[in-house]
């Protein structure tokens, strides 16, 4: 079979999706303390690994095969890929694209839990999330799971739309980020204000991320006009929700941080992912301002409620996620594989499937990744001895550092 253009296409999308992850290590690095700035980025480097390998090893067969339950898909239909290889090699490329959004979804975890997490008990973590977790969500979502038009929820409540991956992947990992910060407790140095260490390095990271972004919602395109409407829907929502989060910070008489202002972007890019593809521009400007807002307040509300999220995941992913996932419910634009938002006449039908899979993947997630940090924290422990912590978690863990002036 000869190599066309979408193929081609899609490969250069994946491409972009998996430089995010490198992204997002560069991104959570420079938050982190000076001391916490290599374990960081191992634990990003090292969720990407194991999310590639089970993926690879069964991970698409969950997500892809014949249900079980409409929960999963039947992990035996594709051992290695070696059904695809020998019958569909034509697959593979969108296989491999689907690879990098388990390989960020795990990543975006980490940063929950900055300078506490015992690795090796993060790599049974990582590999356990993506089992029983996104793979599972996945099929819901995107395959012929409990979520979709076929399926028990998507039948009786209608299909939500979520073209690429506001449930799946930020939903998904925001609110499992929040349960394994409750379970793991707080940092031995909660109380001490949390400074970045290298804000260039994050703002780098941020830059990967929104580049790698056009992939992240383009890479599924299908005509010109829908990839065309996607690259400005993800140009448009970022620029927002970065301007919103530095309004937010004049408004409120201080001064624009850069962190603030990236954060803003990286939320706008995660409210319009589920949306890119079914609304129009002026609606990817109001949603990004949405998500900007959101997560300011969510960042705000964090300190209130004293849950020790360490770099915002919560609020940039979870918040922003659920806003643009249920945002579609209102801006959505009719087409042929999709109902209209309330706004262009469609009635209260998609905003209530909107909400309806917004509430499936918090309860799932919420609930499957409970039992997985309970288990792991009686069989191995989820974190470091306080003491450890405090020494830095870069020397304990890994025996290195960060810079040497030496």
């Amino acid at each position: 079979m000869e190599l066309d253009a979408v193929n081609v296409w899609m490969m250069v999308a994946a491409g972009l999706v998996l430089l995010m992850t490198p992204g997002v290590a560069f991104f959570y690095g420079g938050m982190t303390r000076i001391t916490s700035s290599i374990n960081m980025m191992m634990m990003v480097f090292s969720a990407m690994a194991m999310g590639g390998l089970v993926w690879v090893l069964f991970g698409y067969g969950l997500s892809s095969g014949d249900s079980v339950l409409g929960i999963v898909g039947n992990p035996l239909s594709q051992i290695g890929l070696a059904d695809a290889v020998a019958n569909e090699p034509e697959a593979l490329i969108s296989i491999g694209y689907g690879s990098t959004f388990a390989m960020i979804a795990i990543a975006l975890i980490a940063g929950a839990v900055a300078d506490r997490a015992k690795f090796s008990t993060w790599l049974v973590f990582a590999g356990l999330w993506v089992t029983l977790v996104y793979c599972p969500l996945a099929f819901m979502v995107w395959g012929d799971g409990l979520l979709s038009e076929s399926g028990v929820i998507g039948s009786a409540f209608g299909p939500a739309i979520d073209f690429a991956g506001g449930t799946v992947v930020h939903i998904n990992a925001g609110i499992s980020a929040l349960v394994l910060v409750v379970v793991m407790g707080r940092r031995a140095r909660y109380s001490t204000p949390h400074k970045p260490h290298n804000i260039p390095i994050t703002v780098l990271g941020a830059a990967l991320l929104w580049f790698g972004w056009f992939g992240f919602n383009g890479g599924a395109a299908s005509t010109i006009e829908q990839a065309g409407l996607i690259w400005v829907n993800t140009l448009a929502a970022p620029a927002a929700g970065m301007i919103t989060w530095i309004a937010t910070e004049r408004i409120r008489a201080t001064r624009p941080s850069s962190i603030g202002s990236v954060s803003g972007a990286i939320a706008g890019l995660v409210a319009i992912t589920p949306a890119c593809a079914n609304v129009e521009p002026y609606a990817a400007i109001i949603i990004g301002i949405a998500a900007g807002a959101g997560a300011v307040l969510a960042v705000e509300a964090k300190n209130r409620l004293r849950y020790d999220d360490a770099l915002d995941v919560v609020g940039v992913h979870l918040v922003a996620g659920v806003i643009g996932t249920v945002m579609i419910g209102l801006f959505a634009v009719p087409s042929a594989d999709s109902a209209a938002g309330l706004f262009h006449g469609g009635g209260l039908g998609l905003l209530v499937s909107q909400i309806v899979a917004t509430v499936v993947a918090l309860i799932y997630a919420g609930v499957v990744t409970l039992v997985i940090a309970l288990v792991l924290r009686k069989a191995m422990g989820l974190r470091i001895d306080p003491r450890d912590e405090l020494a830095g978690i870069d020397a304990f863990e890994h025996a290195e550092q960060a810079y040497s002036f030496r």
